[in-house]
């Protein structure tokens, strides 16, 4: 159940509460593709870092170690130890990766696995069956993400479809919730609303999804190639159209300016690759703009990589020394930078939900943008 407490504009201040526990939103969803966060995090550092939600992917955990293997050792909860709140996401957006190895069809979508090439059928009912296997707390319903630059009469028919499939979603993941074997009997799924950069499509989207009572609803199908202005307009065009009373979920997105952005918009659910990704690359997220740490000046720069921060990256070691383990290509360098990114992002959401319950959100908002802006 959704608790919407506080609006400030609107921006939108929330609660969410499952089956493996609450979720305050805005939320940001740690990203851990294959059940665990790329960089060398264990759930133990999760904790640590004060991650709310954990997000791993239906395609990638049904190609290996495959789904039933997950379901028979207990679910994905007990598989990785996690025992908050966890969202899979349906395999759609692999699909629309997948492009050159797939073929999409009424009943679902043929396609080649990227690890051994084997063939592979995922269509709306495999996709919840592969996550009632997964046992998560929240399963995103099957789409097509079609391209940003697909034509109108494609998008079209391509809504309409991701449209007829959320019907048979909805209606296999409440046979599935039923079944006495099933792990996760609460399971939650939420919608997706498509439409590229088309604005009337959108809308007309998301006020048919919005009248099939999910629970929650997501906008996919942006930062897939648009400008972030585009992807602004299609948030203030469609985020009034769906219930305000159920989370709204922007799917891949993504730097911290793009998440005030769309919190200012009415959107509490992300999730990126982006803070882990940059991470392991020696890029690191502070209040005065995101730092390189394999640049020659951090050599030896004794500070911490942000004053203040409490991450365990910041309460233990420099940026010359974090700089050397990069360099020396030793693992602990990667995993000090994602963990301190991901604990930037996490206290960032913190910060948001302050700034909402204070009825100061615009004001935190420009703070911060302009903070960040200075390198």
């Amino acid at each position: 159940m959704y608790e919407l407490i506080k609006k400030d504009g609107r921006a939108k201040r929330g609660r969410l509460h499952t089956v493996h526990g609450t979720i305050e939103t805005p939320v940001f969803m740690n990203v851990g593709t294959a059940a665990a966060i790329k960089g060398a995090v264990s759930t133990d550092d999760l904790r640590v870092i004060k991650t709310q939600v954990e997000l791993s992917n239906t395609y990638h955990l049904h190609v290996r170690p495959g789904d039933e293997i997950v379901k028979k050792l207990g679910g994905l909860h007990k598989f990785m130890n996690w025992d908050r709140p966890i969202l899979t996401d349906s395999g759609g957006f692999q699909v629309f990766s997948l492009a050159s190895l797939r073929k999409i069809k009424e009943e679902g979508v043929h396609f080649h696995s990227h690890i051994d090439g084997r063939k592979i059928f995922m269509g709306p009912e495999e996709s919840m069956r592969i996550q009632s296997n997964l046992a998560s707390t929240i399963a995103m319903a099957f789409d097509e993400c079609p391209s940003s630059v697909a034509d109108r009469k494609y998008m079209e028919n391509s809504v309409a479809r991701t449209t007829r499939w959320l019907k048979r979603c909805k209606d296999e993941m409440a046979r599935l919730n039923s079944l006495p074997d099933t792990i996760n009997p609460h399971q939650l799924l939420f919608g997706i609303n498509q439409g590229g950069v088309y604005e009337d499509i959108r809308i007309a989207h998301a006020q048919q999804i919005a009248e099939m009572d999910m629970d929650g609803y997501a906008v996919g199908g942006l930062a897939v190639g648009e400008t972030h202005e585009e992807m602004y307009r299609i948030l203030d065009a469609v985020v009034p159209h769906l219930p305000e009373n159920k989370p709204t979920y922007l799917m891949g997105v993504g730097t911290p300016a793009n998440i005030l952005e769309a919190v200012e918009r009415g959107v509490d659910f992300f999730d990126c690759v982006y803070p882990s990704r940059n991470g392991r690359h020696g890029h690191v997220y502070t209040n005065e703009g995101k730092l390189n740490l394999f640049n020659a000046k951090y050599e030896l720069d004794d500070r911490p990589i942000e004053e203040g921060c409490g991450c365990p990256a910041c309460r233990s070691y420099s940026r010359a020394y974090i700089r050397h383990l990069l360099k020396a290509k030793e693992m602990l360098g990667m995993r000090l930078c994602v963990l301190h990114n991901l604990y930037f992002y996490n206290t960032m959401m913190e910060e948001i939900r302050d700034a909402i319950d204070a009825g100061n959100y615009k004001e935190y908002k420009k703070n911060k943008l302009e903070g960040m802006m200075r390198k």
